[in-house]
C-alpha cells in the first residue's frame, strides 16, 4: 500500500500523535470541512426534490456502508444474492465497476448463465460475484439507473441489489441496507480526508437497517443511537482451496507449511491477523492497495517473496485470486485461496427486513 494511505490510516486510528501528526490533522481539517458540506448539501438538495432521483420499475435493496475502507460489503451482498436466489428471484447486482477497463460504461457481465466478461474489464468484485454464485445476473456502470435500465431490457429482473449504493442517491432503493465496522463504527468521527467518513455521521440516520460487520463472537458494537433494526455479522475462514484447480486444501496441511500471504483489499490487515488467528504461520505479508490489478511488476515482488522467504505456497482472498487467477508466471499452482464463511447473529432481522420490502412490491412483479 502506498505510505500516504498507510500514513493517514494510522492518523485515523489514533497510531501518530506526534506535533506534527496533530498538526497534519489539523491541517486536513478544513478540505474535510469543506467536503462534509459540499455531502450535505447534496443529500439536502436529494431529499428536497431539486435532483431527480429515479426509480426503476423493480424493488432496490441497497448495500453499502459511510467509511471509507472495507466494511465487507462483497460477503454480504453475496448472501442476500443467494438468499433470494433461494427464494425463486431472479437477482440483478448493481456495480460501479470499479478497478475495470469499461469503469464508467455500462455492460453486462454475467446474464446468469454465462460469465460475458473478465475481472479486468469489470473489476475484481463484480467478477467474483458472478463467477461464484450460480443463477446471479451482474450489470455495471457508474450510473446505477442506467445499468438497471440495461438489465431490465436485456435480463428481467425480478429484483436487484445495488452494490456500494449508500452514497449513490441518484437511484431510489426499497430497503437501504447500511454496513459498519463492530468494533470502529464511525472511526474517529471526523469525513475525509481527516478521517474515513464518507459523509458527516449523521448520515447514518438514512438506512433502513444497521448490519455491524467483523464482530467477533460474543462482541457487542459500540452503542448507536436510532431506531433502525440491527443485527450483526462476522466472518471465518470457513475453507481453502489450490487456485489453478480449486481442489480444497485442510488447515492442518497449511500449519505444517511454510507460506507467505498477499491481500489488495480495503483492509488487508484484518485478512492477515484471521489467517494468525487460524494459527497458520506466515513466513511474510504483503499489502496491496485495494483493487490491485497484479500487473508485471507486482508478480515479480510476489516471486521474490517466495524465493526470499522459501515459503511453499502464496496465500491470498478470493477477490484477489479472480485477477491472479488471468495472469501467467510459472509459481501460480503454489497459490491458495481462502474462502469467507458469513456468520450471523440476528439474520432474522435481515431476513424480515428483506420480506417486507420485497413484498410492498410484489404487485408489480
Amino acid at each position: 500500500m502506498s505510505r500516504v494511505i498507510l500514513y493517514l490510516q494510522g492518523l485515523w486510528r489514533g497510531r501518530h500523535g506526534g506535533l506534527f501528526d496533530r498538526l497534519a490533522l489539523a491541517l486536513l481539517a478544513i478540505p474535510a470541512a469543506i467536503f462534509a458540506t459540499l455531502m450535505s448539501l447534496r443529500t439536502w438538495a436529494y431529499a428536497r426534490g431539486l435532483f431527480t432521483v429515479h426509480r426503476l420499475s423493480r424493488p432496490v435493496i441497497s448495500i453499502g456502508n459511510i467509511t471509507a475502507g472495507g466494511t465487507g460489503k462483497t460477503p454480504v451482498t453475496a448472501w442476500i444474492a443467494r438468499h433470494l436466489l433461494e427464494q425463486g428471484l431472479r437477482v440483478a447486482v448493481l456495480s460501479r465497476g470499479y478497478g475495470g477497463s469499461l469503469e464508467g460504461e455500462t455492460a453486462i457481465v454475467s446474464d446468469g448463465r454465462n460469465l460475458l466478461l473478465g475481472p479486468d474489464q469489470c473489476g475484481d468484485e463484480p467478477y467474483l460475484l458472478a463467477s461464484t454464485i450460480p443463477g446471479v445476473m451482474v450489470v455495471i456502470g457508474s450510473d446505477r439507473y442506467r445499468a438497471g435500465l440495461l438489465a431490465m431490457e436485456r435480463l428481467a429482473p425480478d429484483c436487484f441489489l445495488l452494490d456500494d449504493g449508500f452514497q449513490h442517491l441518484r437511484l431510489y432503493r426499497d430497503l437501504n441496507i447500511l454496513l459498519m465496522d463492530c468494533s470502529n463504527p464511525l472511526g474517529n468521527g471526523r469525513v475525509l480526508p481527516a478521517g474515513p467518513l464518507r459523509e458527516v455521521p449523521a448520515a447514518r440516520q438514512r438506512a433502513d437497517l444497521l448490519i455491524f460487520t467483523r464482530c467477533q463472537q460474543g462482541q457487542q458494537p459500540d452503542t448507536m443511537r436510532g431506531q433502525q433494526p440491527q443485527c450483526r455479522a462476522g466472518y471465518r475462514l470457513a475453507s481453502f482451496s489450490l487456485l489453478e484447480n480449486g481442489n480444497a486444501l485442510q488447515l492442518a496441511q497449511m500449519r505444517d507449511a511454510r507460506i507467505v500471504a498477499c491481500a489488495g483489499i480495503a483492509d488487508p490487515g484484518s485478512f492477515f491477523e484471521s489467517l494468525h488467528q487460524c494459527s497458520i504461520p506466515l513466513a511474510a505479508t504483503l499489502a496491496f492497495e485495494d483493487h490491485e490489478s497484479y500487473d508485471t511488476a507486482t508478480l515479480g515482488r510476489l516471486e521474490r517473496l517466495l524465493t526470499e522467504t522459501g515459503a511453499e505456497w502464496l496465500l491470498t482472498t478470493e477477490k484477489d485470486g479472480v485477477k491472479l487467477q488471468r495472469r501467467s508466471a510459472a509459481w501460480l499452482p503454489r497459490v491458495i485461496t481462502a474462502h469467507l464463511e458469513l456468520q450471523f447473529t440476528g439474520e432474522n432481522v435481515l431476513r424480515s427486513a428483506l420480506d417486507v420490502a420485497l413484498k410492498q412490491r410484489i404487485g408489480v412483479l
